[in-house]
């Protein structure tokens, strides 16, 4: 009980001190609030790219490639193999008896964001006449669908708000032809909103192309039917093709970027915490040096050292505390909802909003008392370590 007291006393004394060495103090802070800041924005980045892709496709929905291919860009389905797809067990069939499917094809598209005016990669959808009936979640917001057989796109919503040109009634060239902008859709908030769609037999007619597609997407009659598609199709001699969920296709995609993006988060806000560490260190240094009467009258009384490294390291993760929770609030702030686009793929860009989520800010206050834990720790030792003799002759 008297240990607990001691360090209850010390602890107080050390913490009404800190306006006094308001200046050091600040270093701890501002130097712990950067690297927060910058970490949590960094990863704010793959959060939002995930949730975006997380939010693309349901487990209702298959999606069909050829055998091997990691992505759409680098699968091709004859004409034969969509229309054995279309055969497969467990396809939910619409009023008139006919499979809800949708054969589409990608192409990518030059265009210029509005930002900076760089040029990048848009991906071009050619998509079924069943797209509608499929994907539920698609509504037009402004203007209308496209019809088929002329060259006529939709924009998604993310797309118009990053790219230049694709306002109702712009056109766009590509290798093929040339396409008006007839519409403006919402697919909510998944990732086709950062893609232009249009027929995929117009598409496919505009760059001469046979009738085949990329990928096949099909609505399943359950959630429980996947493995009975997939083994009616897998078993067939005469396909090779590879099947998947359409929400576990959207996740494996964003897998990998998502890691690489976290990888580099971790990595520059691992640097800036080793400068974060060191300010620290710095700065209870300077506090222990400038205690060092205080100190010496506490052990002559009878203080233990242990009273006095849990006071330092008080102040540490006090101070380390603050610059976190600061930190996460500037990065909340000014990136929570901007939106921002991917650098140019292979498979295009993809638009998607930052997300500083609550999982996000206690990682960036774990990492800000853990650099005040590792800075506060050497100063607290050198504080209890500290004799009584030598601290009274340095006063």
């Amino acid at each position: 009980m008297k240990m607990w007291r001691q360090i209850g006393s010390v602890t107080a004394m050390n913490l009404r001190s800190i306006p006094q060495r308001l200046s050091t103090s600040l270093v701890i802070v501002i130097g712990i609030a950067g690297v927060v800041a910058v970490l949590v924005s960094v990863l704010a980045m793959s959060t939002g790219m995930i949730k975006t892709m997380n939010n693309t496709g349901r487990d209702d929905r298959a999606l069909v490639l050829r055998n091997g291919s990691a992505a759409e860009s680098g699968s091709v389905l004859s004409r034969d193999a969509v229309r054995l797809i279309s055969d497969g067990a467990g396809i939910r069939r619409d009023v008139d008896g006919k499979p809800i499917v949708s054969a589409e094809g990608i192409r990518l598209v030059n265009m210029f964001k509005k930002g900076d005016g760089a040029e990048i990669n848009v991906v071009l959808r050619g998509v079924g006449n069943k797209f509608q009936v499929l994907r539920p979640e698609f509504r037009i917001l402004e203007g209308r669908m496209f019809n088929a057989a002329v060259n006529e796109i939709v924009v998604g919503k993310s797309a118009h708000a990053q790219f230049k040109g694709l306002a109702i009634g712009d056109r766009i060239t590509t290798r093929g032809a040339n396409w008006t902008v007839v519409g403006i859709f919402s697919s909510g908030g998944d990732s086709h909103e950062s893609e232009l769609l249009a027929d995929i037999d117009t598409l496919n007619s505009a760059e001469r192309r046979g009738g085949g597609a990329q990928s096949v997407n099909v609505q399943l009659q359950s959630t429980a039917a996947f493995q009975a598609f997939k083994d009616s199709l897998t078993s067939n001699p005469a396909l090779a093709v590879d099947v998947y969920r359409e929400r576990d296709y959207y996740r494996q995609q964003s897998r990998t970027i998502g890691r690489v993006i976290s990888v580099i988060a971790y990595v520059v806000g691992g640097i800036m915490a080793i400068g974060a560490i060191f300010g620290a260190l710095n700065t209870m240094y300077s506090a222990v040096s400038a205690r060092l009467q205080e100190i010496a009258t506490l052990r002559a009384l009878g203080f233990g050292s242990t009273a006095m490294v849990i006071s330092v390291l008080s102040e540490a993760l006090l101070l380390s505390c603050i610059g976190g929770a600061i930190g996460a609030v500037l990065a909340w702030l000014f990136f929570n909802g901007h939106v921002v686009s991917t650098g140019g793929t292979a498979t295009g860009q993809l638009v998607f909003e930052l997300t500083v989520s609550p999982q996000l800010v206690v990682t960036g206050i774990v990492w800000a008392c853990v650099i005040g834990l590792i800075g506060g720790l050497f100063p607290a030792v050198r504080a209890a370590r500290l004799p009584v003799a030598t601290a009274l002759r340095a006063i």
